[in-house]
């Protein structure tokens, strides 16, 4: 972005961050007006216990509860469906509590949505928009990942045509963000790897994108440096209370920078990959990311050249051009230090799919706000790179 003109920048999430937060939840569900709460999770929070202790939480505040943690890892459009319903049950919950990953947060958005406006996930798909106010949402981040605590979209897998589909509007910003870093402690290794990954391309995209605007700028730029500081220390030293406490902060800084910006064609080739083979979200994002960077630093060199200093490269290494390989480098020394997974590794990727995979990537109508133009031709070449040389 060149210069500052007239840009549109959009909040409408209140942020509680810090460790211990999670005591708040009570007081911030009774600020809404509100006793009667649903919590969504999927069967893994449970399993940890997260799900009892924000149940015993809403308890000291008077704040009844109940439980749906029928979701899969990428929750499809029947979940969102039934969890509506489990909302709707006895008395009739009046808040949403989404906990977990975006996965959780994203399937607690769509089931407030659909409490109020009736239907399903498809009868809702972007670009439709919802005719009324979703019941009122309280998101908790288990992970330092997707942002979605603070963002206005919903990521739902359509089970039949097998690709991910989007409910998109301010409604479905959440009211309140619970932001509590202790929640992250038990996260293990290589799921903090692949959450912090697609947090750092929420925010890499964020920046390069062409609807970035200075106050996006500033948010991504934060960002890409909390998670690239402290995220190994996340994977390897997962009780590190501080450096859960950054790369959280970053990931929920990514989230406000992307939601007001975009992303661009890592997401559209990832989001292409998870849909056709149910790859978890953060690994499938991950895989891309150096390839694309590389690709799309010829665009705007300066850029990726700043997010490349973000990520700890130093200054004087070189011109724009040699400061945005160092950086795209650094990214691929991340990942390798934090095991993401090679594409090739990936269970089911078939190179006989990938012509596929480039033509859903194309479709998507973020690749338009991709910063250097890409064609279905593109993604394929990014596909066969990656596979190769993974």
């Amino acid at each position: 972005m060149d210069g500052i003109g007239d840009l549109l920048f959009r909040h409408h999430t209140r942020i509680v961050f810090g460790p211990g937060a999670l005591a708040s939840l009570p007081d911030e569900v009774r600020a809404l007006g509100a006793s009667r709460a649903l919590v969504v999770c999927d069967p893994g929070i449970t399993r940890l216990g997260l799900a009892d202790r924000v149940a015993e939480a809403l308890a000291t505040g008077g704040v009844e509860s109940w439980r749906f943690d029928a979701l899969s890892e990428n929750p499809r459009d029947a979940e969102c469906c039934a969890a509506a319903s489990a909302a709707s049950h006895g008395l009739g919950a009046d808040v949403i509590i989404g906990l977990g990953g975006g996965s959780a947060m994203d399937a607690a958005k769509a089931a407030a949505a659909l409490v109020t406006n009736g239907g399903t996930v498809k009868d809702w798909e972007d670009p439709r928009q919802l005719e009324r106010e979703p019941l009122p949402l309280v998101c908790i981040p288990t992970t330092a990942g997707t942002g979605s605590e603070v963002t206005f979209v919903a990521v739902i897998t359509d089970e039949v045509g097998h690709y991910k589909m989007a409910l998109r509007g301010t409604g479905l910003a959440p009211r309140v963000a619970i932001v509590d870093p202790e929640l992250t402690l038990s996260l293990p290794p290589a799921l903090t790897a692949a959450t912090g990954m697609d947090a750092l391309a929420h925010a890499i995209e964020a920046y390069t994108c062409k609807k970035a605007n200075p106050i996006t700028d500033a948010l991504a730029l934060k960002a890409v440096a909390l998670i690239a500081a402290n995220l190994s220390t996340a994977v390897h030293h997962g009780a590190d209370l501080e450096a859960r406490s950054a790369t959280l902060l970053g990931s929920t800084m990514a989230g406000m920078a992307f939601g007001n910006s975009t992303v661009g064609a890592v997401h559209c080739v990832g989001e292409a990959l998870g849909g056709l083979y149910d790859t978890p979200h953060g690994v499938a994002i991950a895989v891309f990311l150096p390839a694309v960077f590389r690709f799309n630093s010829a665009a705007d060199l300066a850029r990726h050249a700043d997010v490349a200093k973000a990520m700890g490269v130093d200054a004087a290494a070189g011109d724009p051009a040699a400061l945005a390989e160092l950086g795209a480098a650094a990214i691929e020394r991340l990942m390798a230090d934090v095991d993401i997974p090679r594409l090739a590794d990936l269970p089911g990727v078939d190179p006989a799919d990938f012509d596929e995979l480039a033509r859903v990537s194309a479709g998507f109508s973020v690749s338009q706000m991709n910063p250097r133009e890409i064609a279905a031709a593109d993604y394929l070449a990014i596909l066969h790179e990656t596979y190769r040389t993974d």
